[in-house]
């Protein structure tokens, strides 16, 4: 069955902001509640859909991926449901929804930094090229990409060297603010502090208080043999460092695969086209091929027709992780030469008048279904005038 769309999960629209999102989820978590819908795993499994929702339309790279290429595009980025059981939920985004909130249910939930829900750092993608022989072979190649990392003059602080941060006044330091709602008691983030629990008085000229800056990274990604164009690597842990000390994000490596001037691919075959002389198709002939693996030896057998295709098992590109191969598709199409020599001419001449004689069966086959059809053709050309002379005549 089709996954419901994220954003009619949540009931906002398209544009909707984070700020929008974060809302309409609180409230369809309320709605969905387990304590308030005891014993209906339906709600259960609505609870958990509309937290993946948001999980992915919070994140800025997955939200992106989602709205360009829907739930696919989100599972290719590792994304989609990370939740076991609700409990999981509450480790995730107890921060949103606060501690109140998830209370009897999950037995409450520490913060695992000055109340609040440490962050973790955002993901981040590199594009990386290959040509043919690389893809085939794997490869250990140089990545160079940005992400965020943790200001050298502040120390991630935020703050103005000599300075620090004061506790937020609105949420005295716990980044939570506390909300009546019917019977529960909710909490969410502190709006003026953005669930830190500190405001920055001075910022860091350096990073404007962000406590990141953007820099310039360098990594060895290993590429596995058979690695084709859209195929995504994750490098763990190599992603934006955590605003406040929680862990790193990711990074995702982008592959792309060079045409070949040779090798034309179709998913793990490859298929080279390979021009040959009519005699060699008459008569048969050895020849010199390409392989991944460098020129081969091959036998052409005589009477070979144009287009014609010869199949070399396991000789195509490898299965990535797995011990196999695809095939490699030799297309064989015999090339006419443009100018000829007196000597070809006169041959060439021979040869026609032998064919002549001896007529091919497929080509007796064409030219005795041409005559039949000219035949037809003036026949009943033939017998139309026959008809319009025959009505004037009446006339």
């Amino acid at each position: 069955m089709a996954k419901q769309d994220y954003y009619e999960a949540l009931g906002v629209g398209r544009n909707a902001s984070k700020s929008d999102i974060a809302s309409a989820y609180r409230k369809k978590a309320m709605e969905h509640h387990p304590d308030r819908n005891p014993g209906n795993a339906e709600a259960v499994e609505k609870f958990k859909f509309c937290a993946e929702a948001f999980e992915v339309l919070n994140n800025d790279n997955k939200r992106a991926a989602y709205d360009r290429y829907g739930h696919q595009g989100v599972d290719a980025m590792g994304g989609g449901s990370q939740f076991r059981d609700v409990g999981d939920i509450f480790g995730a985004f107890g921060d949103i929804l606060g501690d109140s909130f998830f209370g009897s249910f999950f037995g409450g939930g520490g913060r695992s930094r000055g109340g609040y829900q440490q962050r973790q750092g955002g993901d981040v993608s590199a594009q990386l090229v290959l040509d043919l022989n690389e893809a085939a072979r794997g490869v250990t190649k140089m990545i160079h990409y940005k992400r965020r990392e943790v200001c050298d003059t502040c120390k991630g602080t935020g703050c103005k060297p000599g300075t620090s941060p004061q506790p937020c006044s609105m949420c005295g330091g716990r980044g939570q603010v506390t909300q009546s709602a019917g019977f529960f008691s909710i909490q969410s983030t502190c709006p003026k502090c953005s669930g830190s629990g500190r405001i920055i008085v001075e910022p860091c000229a350096s990073c404007r208080g962000q406590g990141l800056v953007a820099k310039d990274v360098q990594r060895e990604v290993k590429v596995p043999a058979g690695v084709d164009s859209g195929t995504r690597l994750r490098i763990q842990g190599e992603g934006d460092k955590s605003p406040d000390g929680g862990a790193s994000g990711d990074c995702y490596v982008f592959i792309e695969v060079k045409q070949h001037s040779l090798f034309h691919r179709e998913g793990q075959d490859l298929v080279c086209r390979i021009p040959i002389g009519y005699a060699q198709a008459a008569l048969g002939a050895e020849i010199e091929v390409p392989t991944l693996d460098g020129q081969e030896r091959f036998t052409i057998p005589a009477g070979t027709q144009n287009n014609e295709v010869f199949t070399l098992r396991g000789r195509g590109m490898p299965v990535p992780r797995r011990n196999m191969a695809g095939d490699l598709h030799l297309q064989v199409f015999i090339e006419v030469p443009k100018t000829l020599n007196a000597e070809h001419k006169e041959l060439l001449r021979k040869l026609a008048e032998l064919e002549h004689s001896n007529v091919l069966p497929e080509r007796q086959s064409f030219f005795s279904k041409l005559t039949g059809y000219v035949s037809d053709f003036f026949d009943g050309d033939r017998q139309e005038r026959v008809e319009k002379n025959e009505d004037k005549k009446k006339k």
